[in-house]
C-alpha cells in the first residue's frame, strides 16, 4: 500500500472490532455427511495433470507450532467446551492471544483494554486452560503500544514462574509499523517516538526484561513481509525502511521474528494464485536476515487469511496452500485469523455459496440484515482445510517436495515417520475434476490400498475412504484431496537422515557443507544433491561429514540436502535443507552496486551504478542482469536505455554516459521504477559486456 492510502475497513475490523455475533450464546452445529471420492460424470474429461513427489528433497520437519490459530479477548465463545472440542479435533498446535491489534490494548493483570470489548471468562487463565485441554502451545502478545516493560515481566512471572505455565513464546507488540508512523494508523502506540528506530530499542528492553525473568523464553519482533505494505516505504528524513532499520537493531536481543500476510486478490482465481507470491516474499525476508547478519532467526507468521471470500471454499483452497507454503520455507507457526470474527458484507462465491465476509473459522451465528450465518460455531470452510493439514501430516513427519504440472492443481507432500508417504492435492479449478497421476522418487509404494481424505466445495464434513492405488486420482471441482500411501517392504534404508548441514565456507564458485552422522547402520557414503523440485541433482559425494562442491554459479542461491547411503545401496531420508549462496568474483573486471531508493508494496525505484575496474577503458557498454522474482518488472528508466525480455534486463548508456575509463576512472549510474506483484529481491549476478562484474 501506497503511503498515505488509508487501511482499508476490512482489516480494521478483523482487527479491533468487538463483535455483538461472538457474545451471542450457542447453538447446534450443522451436521453432514461424506461422499466417496467419484468423478462428476457431467463434467469434461481433463488430460492427467503429472505430480511428482520426491522423498528425496526434504524441507524440513513439522513443528510442534505448525498449525496455529488467532483468539481474541472480545470473543465470548473462546473458551467453551464445543469449541475446545472443534479446536482439538482440528489438531491446532498454537495458540496466539489476546487478538492482533488488541494486543497493544490489553493488560493482563485486571483482563481489560481501554477503548475496545473484553468478553467475560477471557482473561489469560481462561485461555490458558483451553490451550492445556487441547494440547497446544500459546503465542502472547506483550503489550507494546499502551504497556511497559515491567507489564510485560510480570505477565512472564505470573505465567511461567506463579503459574507454571512454560509459555515459550512471546511478541513485542502487534503491527507496530501501523502506528501512523507511515501515514496510516490503526495500531495503538503512546510512545513519543513512533519510529523503527524507536520500536527496535525497545524491543530490547521488553526481551531483557522478560528474560531477566524467565531466561528460557522466546521474545519475537515485528516485521513486515516483503511487497507488502509499507515494505520499502521511509519517513521523513529516514535512509531506511521498518525492515532494514529493525533488523540489524535487534540482531542479539530477539529471539524470532513476525509476519502478517493478507494476500487478497480482485478474485477468486486470484486470490488463488497467490500462495505461489509467499514463497518469494519468505525467501526475501530471509535474504534481509541473512545480510543483517541474523539469518537463524525463526519466521512466524502469526496472522493468516485471504481477505477474499473468507468463510467459503475458495478461501480454504488458499488455506491450505498456504499453510503448507509457509511451512515448507522455513516459517515454525502460521496461525489463521481468526476463531470468531463476526460478519461484514455480504456476496455470493464463484460456487454461489454466501460469503458472510466472516475471517473467523467458525461462526458467530449473527445476521446482515436479512442474512443470517449458520448457528453458532458451525465450521466454516476454512476450519476443515485446518483439520485437513494433519491429514497430511503431523508434528514429527517431514515436508518433502511435490511438483505439479497444473498451476489448477497445487500439490503438497510429507514423508510420515511410520514410513508412509501423504501428498495432498489442491484442485482451484470451481468447475471441473482434474485426474492426477502421481509419481514418486526416492519413495516406492507398496501398491495396497490408499487412504484418501477429501474436502469437497460445500462440504459440511471431511471424507474418508480407501482406494485401490492405481497411482492415478481423479480430485473434484474446488477440493482438497490427501491421498496416502505405504511403502513397500524392504525399500527404506534403516540409516537415520545425516544432521542438518551447515555453510562452513562459501566463494564465487564454490561451497562447503557439513554435517553431523547418520546412526542406524553402517554409511558407505554421503551425498550432497541439489533441490530442483521433482528430481534432484547429485552435486558431491564424501565418506566424510563434509564436501565441497565445485562449479557453481556465481551471485547465485541453491537449497541442497545431504543424504546417506547404505551398504546395500538404499538412500537415507534427506538432512533438513540447506541454503548455500555464492558470492560474485572479488578481482572482476568490473564492479556494480545495487541500491534501492524507496519502494511503496507493489512497486519500487533502484539506482544501478557500474564501475569499470580493467586497465582498458569501454566505449559503449551493455550491462545486463536478471529479476530473482518472477513477479518483478522495469517500468520506467532514466540515464540508461533498458529493454527486458521477461525477467532478463539489458542496460545500454545514453549520450553522456557512454564510456567508462580504466582503472575505476568514473562509473555511470542510472535508475529505474520497477513494479513486483509479491517479492522483488536484488539481482545477484551483473555482466559488463558479458564480464561477470563484483557486486557490492
Amino acid at each position: 500500500m501506497r503511503p498515505g492510502t488509508s487501511i482499508s475497513s476490512a482489516p480494521l475490523r478483523r482487527r479491533l472490532a468487538a463483535c455483538a455475533s461472538v457474545v451471542a450464546l450457542g447453538a447446534a452445529l450443522l451436521a453432514g455427511g461424506g461422499t466417496a471420492l467419484a468423478d462428476d460424470p457431467g463434467a469434461p474429461t481433463p488430460s492427467a495433470v503429472d505430480v511428482t513427489v520426491n522423498a528425496n528433497e526434504g524441507q524440513g520437519t513439522i513443528p510442534g507450532t505448525a498449525y496455529g490459530l488467532n483468539s481474541a479477548v472480545w470473543d465470548s465463545q473462546m473458551n467453551v467446551p464445543e469449541v475446545q472440542n472443534l479446536l482439538s479435533a482440528a489438531n491446532i498446535g498454537m495458540m496466539r492471544y489476546p487478538g492482533g491489534s488488541y494486543g497493544d490494548i490489553y493488560h493482563w493483570k485486571d483482563n481489560t483494554a481501554p477503548g475496545g470489548y473484553v468478553a467475560p471468562g477471557t482473561d489469560f487463565d481462561a485461555f490458558m486452560g483451553t490451550v492445556k485441554k487441547i494440547g497446544a502451545q500459546p503465542i502472547l502478545i506483550a503489550n507494546y503500544g499502551s504497556g511497559t516493560p515491567q507489564e510485560a515481566a510480570d505477565w512472564v512471572r505470573y505465567s511461567n514462574v506463579t503459574q507454571h505455565y512454560g509459555a515459550k513464546f512471546w511478541e513485542v507488540g502487534n503491527e507496530l509499523y501501523g502506528n501512523g508512523h507511515y501515514g496510516s494508523g490503526w495500531e495503538t502506540d503512546n510512545h513519543a517516538d513512533t519510529s523503527p528506530t524507536a520500536y527496535a530499542h525497545n524491543v530490547a528492553d521488553y526481551a531483557a526484561a522478560m528474560k531477566a525473568v524467565d531466561p528460557s523464553v522466546k521474545v519475537g519482533a515485528v516485521l513486515t513481509l516483503p511487497g507488502n505494505w509499507p515494505d520499502g516505504v521511509m519517513g521523513a528524513g529516514e535512509t531506511a525502511d521498518w525492515n532494514h532499520t529493525v533488523i540489524p537493531l535487534i540482531a542479539g536481543k530477539a529471539d524470532f521474528v513476525i509476519v502478517h500476510w493478507y494476500p487478497g486478490g480482485s478474485d477468486a482465481a486470484g486470490m488463488l494464485g497467490t500462495p505461489d507470491q509467499l514463497a518469494g516474499e519468505l525467501d526475501q525476508l530471509h535474504d534481509q536476515l541473512d545480510a543483517a547478519g541474523v539469518g537463524a532467526l525463526p519466521i512466524a507468521l502469526t496472522e493468516l487469511n485471504s481477505n477474499v471470500f473468507e468463510d467459503t471454499q475458495p478461501n480454504a483452497l488458499f488455506g491450505a496452500d498456504a499453510y503448507l507454503t509457509a511451512l515448507q520455507n522455513g516459517v515454525f507457526t502460521v496461525d489463521w485469523w481468526d476463531t470468531h470474527n463476526g460478519p461484514g458484507s455480504i456476496s455470493t462465491a464463484p460456487d454461489g455459496a454466501t460469503d458472510y465476509n466472516d475471517y473467523g473459522i467458525l461462526s458467530s451465528g449473527t445476521c446482515v440484515g436479512t442474512v443470517c450465518e449458520p448457528p453458532l460455531n458451525t465450521p466454516f470452510a476454512p476450519y476443515h482445510a485446518i483439520s485437513m493439514l494433519s491429514r497430511l501430516g503431523t508434528p514429527g513427519d517431514q515436508l518433502i517436495a511435490a511438483a505439479s504440472g497444473s498451476r489448477l492443481v497445487a500439490a503438497h507432500a510429507v514423508h510420515r515417520a511410520n514410513g508412509d508417504l501423504s501428498v495432498m492435492l489442491i484442485n482451484k479449478d470451481p468447475a471441473n475434476s482434474q485426474t492426477v497421476a502421481l509419481h514418486y522418487a526416492g519413495f516406492t509404494p507398496d501398491g495396497s490400498a490408499a487412504t484418501v481424505a477429501t474436502f469437497r466445495d460445500r462440504a459440511t464434513s471431511i471424507d474418508s475412504t480407501t482406494a485401490a492405488n492405481t497411482g492415478t486420482w481423479t480430485v473434484p471441482p474446488y477440493s482438497i484431496t490427501t491421498v496416502t500411501v505405504h511403502p513397500k517392504t524392504g525399500t527404506a534404508s534403516a540409516l537415520t537422515a545425516p544432521g542438518a548441514p551447515k555453510v562452513t565456507a562459501a566463494g564465487a564458485t564454490s561451497a562447503t557443507v557439513s554435517w553431523t552422522p547418520s546412526s542406524g547402520g553402517k554409511v558407505d557414503r554421503y551425498e550432497v544433491y541439489r533441490q530442483l523440485g521433482g528430481v534432484s541433482e547429485l552435486l558431491a559425494t564424501s565418506t566424510g561429514t563434509s564436501a565441497t562442491v565445485p562449479n557453481l554459479t556465481p551471485g547465485s542461491t541453491f537449497t541442497w540436502n545431504v543424504l546417506a547411503r547404505d551398504s546395500t545401496g538404499k538412500l537415507s531420508r534427506p538432512s533438513d535443507p540447506v541454503t548455500v549462496r555464492t558470492g560474485t568474483p572479488k578481482n572482476a573486471p568490473c564492479t556494480v552496486s545495487y541500491d534501492l531508493t524507496g519502494g511503496w508494496g507493489n512497486g519500487f525505484n533502484a539506482n544501478v551504478t557500474v564501475t569499470n575496474t580493467s586497465p582498458n577503458p569501454i566505449t559503449g557498454w551493455t550491462l545486463a542482469f536478471s529479476f530473482p522474482s518472477s513477479g518483478e518488472s522495469v517500468s520506467g528508466f532514466w540515464n540508461a536505455n533498458l529493454r527486458t525480455d521477461g525477467t532478463h534486463v539489458v542496460a545500454t548508456p545514453v549520450d553522456w554516459n557512454g564510456t567508462l575509463a580504466a582503472n575505476g576512472g568514473n562509473s555511470a549510474t542510472f535508475g529505474f521504477t520497477g513494479a513486483n506483484n509479491g517479492a522483488y529481491q536484488d539481482p545477484t549476478v551483473f555482466t559488463l559486456n558479458g564480464a561477470v562484474c563484483t557486486t557490492l
